[in-house]
């Protein structure tokens, strides 16, 4: 395996990492405009969507919720495959009626959000994820328990 290979090797869970922290940290940004009207709002105006109306309101909440938990590496698994799929109900349901191909109905944001945390539910958090350093905890914890047992 030449240097090269090796150091990238090394260097990919710091990578995955940067992924999904601006992945995440963009896609929670989407619900903040939606629900706050936070950064030109939903539609740039500083508008904000109604409390309840479905699907809108609740799509901004998992992008809000699914985003800050993707962000800091807490249930990455889970809030990717939730916030996945509900980009993938928003293209199907709102984009693709008005024409087959994301560039000629507005969804290239929904399809890309929609494959890039899908490939975080099947890669992992990668490095610098709170859900490695629970799950290490959850290891020491279980050793020192065998430990004192033995």
């Amino acid at each position: 395996m030449s240097a090269l290979t090796s150091r990238l090797q090394q260097s990919q869970p710091y990578a995955l990492a940067l992924f999904r922290i601006v992945v995440g940290l963009l896609f929670l940004c989407h619900g903040a405009a939606k629900l706050f009207g936070v950064l030109g709002g939903s539609n740039g105006s500083g508008a904000t969507v109604p409390a309840g109306t479905w699907p809108f309101w609740y799509g901004a909440v998992i992008e809000l919720v699914g985003g800050a938990l993707i962000l800091v590496g807490l249930g990455t698994r889970a809030a990717a495959f939730v916030s996945s799929g509900a980009m993938a109900y928003a293209y199907f349901k709102m984009h693709q009626p008005s024409g087959l191909f994301p560039m000629e109905n507005g969804g290239e944001a929904a399809a890309l959000y929609c494959w890039a945390l899908l490939l975080l539910v099947f890669t992992g958090p990668g490095a610098l994820a709170l859900d490695g350093l629970f799950s290490s905890r959850v290891r020491e914890t279980g050793r020192d328990r065998a430990t004192a047992a033995a």
